[in-house]
């Protein structure tokens, strides 16, 4: 526990309240390769953790919701909890706590590959420790153990590590392809719960779906276009600047270019983030692939010109808070297989935090909803005095339909008086 203690206070997470401010994982035994043994020993103390928080803070407002916030689809409104993944403004997606660059020099390499393996972050991410080589072993065997009870139908080599079976069974076998989407794999499987398809598959979890099922949910949302066409449309777009600028794009005309979209009102796709202030890692890993296995790439080389020049552009316009490349800038110019390829990815992030609702008892999710003649009415309300807010059609033929009504009833009356 001291050492726990010492860990915690180096990633700043000293507090007065220490009993609950150590992840309850440190405290974890790392022995056993089967993680089930791990949960075992670790969700009690996680439960008492959580326990002991709520009850010293259970009343603490964490933020504030306006009508704007409402409206807005709740944009990043705080309002869920989410553990195996947090988004740091300065450093990225950190699974776990551990940053992506931390990911990649702890966790365990394929054989032969110099990127992390999934499996290992899948057992971060659902024991919050770094797995040794026999637990990533355990949890490939246990893979392959569920998938189809050993049926022929879609076989797979089970010596194989996970993206290697993957990339087999799309038909490939060139090394430095796996090597791809072992990393794609890696860098996207959680974000959070701020992803439609995360938020998605928490909230179906929420009502005890089956996991089939609340994956399937998140990748109906991820199907949508606008989170799914992120990285298409970033390739769409400098498909479209070679056809205008050709394929050999001078400094000078990509900037033009660039100011020429911007002021007619267009967005660069793929630059900016609406929560970091920094170059994306995931782009920057991605950057850091292609760099060594594709530099002479048409493509790569307007990202790399797009990465030099756009920050500048909209630095100096003055309306991007963040205007250095996201992760979707790259993805779609390594390859062009990506939204299935994502979904693929966030299953590891998505099913080991359904793993953690449920240890935890996390309720069914239920906010309240208002309509926008009660939001009104509660604004009056507040304030005390009564806007001009005008009428809805609604209300319009409603008040009508009452006068009608009204009318009608005198009508008839009288009509009774008259016949006695």
């Amino acid at each position: 526990q001291a050492e726990a203690t010492a860990s915690a206070k180096a990633l700043g997470w000293e507090s007065k309240n220490a009993s609950y401010v150590v992840p309850a994982a440190w405290y974890a035994s790392a022995s056993s390769v089967d993680v089930k043994d791990i949960w075992a020993d670790l969700i009690p103390k996680e439960q008492a953790r959580i326990q002991s928080f709520r009850q010293q803070h259970g009343k603490t407002v964490v933020g504030q919701i306006t009508v704007n916030t409402m409206y807005g689809g709740m944009r990043s409104m705080k309002g869920l909890v989410y553990d195996t993944s947090v988004l740091d403004a300065e450093e990225g997606v950190r699974f776990q706590g551990f940053s992506i660059p931390e990911c990649q020099k702890l966790l365990l390499n394929a054989k032969g590959g110099k990127g992390p393996l999934p499996e290992g972050l899948f057992w971060l991410l659902v024991s919050e420790q770094i797995p040794t080589e026999e637990q990533v072993s355990w949890l490939s065997e246990d893979d392959w153990n569920l998938y189809q009870e050993g049926s022929s139908v879609g076989a797979i080599d089970s010596k194989l590590a996970w993206s290697h079976k993957f990339t087999n069974m799309l038909g490939y076998t060139d090394a430095e392809f796996t090597e791809l989407v072992r990393l794609y794999l890696t860098i996207h499987s959680d974000h959070e719960d701020s992803s439609v398809s995360a938020h998605t598959s928490h909230l179906v979890g929420s009502a005890l779906s089956d996991p089939y099922l609340s994956f399937a949910a998140a990748m109906n949302g991820l199907a949508g276009p606008l989170p799914g066409l992120a990285n298409q449309e970033v390739l769409a777009w400098l498909t479209q600047l070679q056809k205008e600028a050709g394929k050999q794009v001078s400094d000078e005309k990509f900037r033009d270019y660039i100011w020429n979209a911007l002021n007619s009102g267009q967005v660069v796709p793929g630059c900016g983030h609406a929560v970091l202030r920094k170059t994306e890692p995931r782009y920057t890993c991605q950057r850091e692939f292609a760099l060594k296995h594709l530099p002479n790439d048409p493509m790569f080389k307007l990202v790399a010109q797009l990465y030099k020049i756009v920050s500048n552009n909209l630095l100096e316009q003055g309306k991007a808070r963040n205007p250095w490349p996201s992760v979707d800038a790259h993805g779609g110019v390594l390859m062009k297989y990506y939204t299935v390829l994502s979904g693929v990815s966030r299953a590891l992030g998505v099913l080991a935090q359904l793993i953690w609702s449920q240890a935890l008892g996390f309720p069914l999710e239920r906010p309240q909803s208002m309509s926008t003649n009660g939001l009104m009415k509660f604004v009056d309300s507040k304030s005390g005095k009564t806007g001009d807010w005008g009428e809805t059609d609604y209300q319009k033929v409603r008040k009508f339909k009452n006068i009608y009504t009204l009318l009608f009833q005198g009508a008839f009356k009288d009509l009774r008086l008259n016949c006695i």
